[in-house]
C-alpha cells in the first residue's frame, strides 16, 4: 500500500527541532489508574481523562503528542482478555488524540503509539515474523481509522520486532518513526547498540521518518547512546526521549527524581547532541515540558556536548560502558566515522 505523506518531516523542515510530549503512564497513575490496570481501557472509560493528559501536552507546547495505546496490540490486550477490541481502542485513542490537536490552534501532530508485543521473537521464542506484523498491523489500522497523522513505534529491544513493526506500518499505508530503550549498559534488552540499530533502519525496505531512543535508565544515558548514533552519521532525524531522572522508592511508589530545570537542560543537550526530536519519558510531567519548551526557545544551539560535560549536567551514567567501544574508544562523541554537518543534515 502507498504510504501516505510524512507530516512529521514537513513539520520538521517548518521548525527545524520539535518538541515530543512526556509520559503517559505517570501522568495517568497521577489520575488514579491502578497498576496493573490497562490504560488503553481509559480511551472508552474515560475519556476526559486522555483528553486532559493530551492537552496538557499540548498546552505545555509540545508540537507532538503520542495517544494513550502503548500496550494496545492482542499480546498485551490477551492479559486483560480484551484481545478481541485492539481496533476499537486504538481508534477511540486516536480519535481523541485528533480531537485535541485540531483544537490546539497550531500544527500539532498526533503519534499513535505502538509498544512491543511483550513476547520473544524466534527463534528464541514463539512469535513469528508473520504474526508480529499481524498483530501490529492491526493495531495500526485502528489508528489510521482514529486519525492518527503517523504512527510511532517505542520502547522496543529486539530488531526483529523493530522490522516486524516497520512492515506492518507499510501494509497500513502510514508514515511511522520508531524507537528503542537502551537500558541494558547502553544496550537494549536483546544487545543491539547505538551503531548496530543506525545500521539496521538505513537497511529497512520500509524506514521510519525518525527513529531514536526513548526510556531506558536516566537522561545521561539516553544521551550517550545519542551521542552514539550520531557517530555513525546518520541520514535520519534522531528522536530523543529521556525519563525525568532516576526512579527511586519514596514511601511505596516510583518516583523520578529529574526536575524541571534538569530536564530544560536535558532539551539543551539533546539538541546539541544532534537529536531534533525532542521528548521526556517516564517521569515526564507538563511542568518539565514547559521548561523544555522553553529551553528549545531561548537556549542558543551549541557545541555537541561532551561526556564530561553531559554528566556534570545531568548525572551519572548507570554503566562504564554503552557498547560501542571496539574502536578502543569509549567516547562516542569522538569522531568514529563519517559525519554530516549537523545544520544541513539530508532528511530522507
Amino acid at each position: 500500500m502507498p504510504v501516505s505523506p510524512d507530516p512529521l518531516t514537513a513539520l520538521l523542515a517548518e521548525r527545524g527541532v520539535l518538541l515530543a510530549d512526556g509520559a503517559t503512564g505517570t501522568n495517568l497513575f497521577n489520575m488514579g489508574l491502578s497498576s496493573g490496570d490497562a490504560p488503553e481501557f481509559w480511551n472508552v472509560d474515560h475519556p476526559d481523562r486522555i483528553r486532559r493528559l493530551y492537552a496538557s501536552a499540548v498546552e505545555a507546547g509540545s508540537d507532538l503528542f503520542l495517544t494513550n495505546t502503548f500496550g494496545g496490540n492482542a499480546s498485551r490486550l490477551k492479559l486483560h482478555e480484551a484481545q478481541g477490541r485492539v481496533r476499537e481502542l486504538n481508534r477511540v485513542g486516536a480519535e481523541i488524540g485528533r480531537e485535541v490537536a485540531d483544537k490546539a490552534g497550531r500544527k500539532v501532530l498526533v503519534a499513535g503509539s505502538m509498544g512491543p508485543t511483550g513476547e520473544i521473537m524466534a527463534p528464541m521464542g514463539s512469535l513469528t515474523h508473520e504474526l508480529a506484523v499481524e498483530m501490529f498491523h492491526e493495531q495500526a489500522e485502528g489508528l489510521k481509522e482514529g486519525g492518527a497523522d503517523i504512527l510511532w513505534v517505542e520502547t522496543i529491544s529486539a530488531p526483529e520486532e523493530y522490522k516486524a513493526a516497520a512492515e506492518a506500518c507499510g501494509k497500513a499505508g502510514m508514515p511511522w518513526a520508531g524507537t528503542m530503550s537502551f537500558d541494558t549498559a547502553g544496550r537494549t534488552m536483546m544487545g543491539v547498540t547505538s551503531a548496530d540499530f543506525v545500521k539496521l533502519v538505513g537497511k529497512l525496505a520500509n524506514p521510519p521518518a525518525a527513529f531514536g531512543a526513548n526510556c531506558g535508565t536516566g537522561a545521561s544515558d539516553l544521551l550517550r547512546t545519542v551521542l552514539g548514533f550520531m557517530a555513525q552519521g546518520p541520514e535520519r532525524p534522531v528522536i530523543a526521549k529521556g525519563n525525568a531522572g532516576i526512579p527511586k522508592y519514596v514511601d511505596g511508589e516510583i518516583k523520578y527524581d529529574g526536575t524541571p530545570a534538569l530536564m530544560a537542560d536535558y532539551a539543551e543537550l539533546a539538541r546539541n547532541a544532534g537529536a531534533t526530536i525532542i521528548g521526556g519519558c517516564c517521569g515526564t510531567m507538563p511542568e518539565h515540558l514547559r521548561a523544555m519548551r522553553e529551553a528549545l526557545d531561548t537556549r542558543p544551539l551549541g557545541e555537541r556536548p561532551t561526556l564530561e560535560q553531559i554528566t556534570a549536567a545531568l548525572g551519572a551514567f548507570s554503566s562504564a560502558q554503552d557498547g560501542t567501544e571496539i574502536t578502543g574508544c569509549g567516547d562516542p562523541s569522538h569522531d568514529h566515522g563519517p559525519r554530516r554537518e549537523r545544520r544541513g543534515r539530508r532528511r530522507s
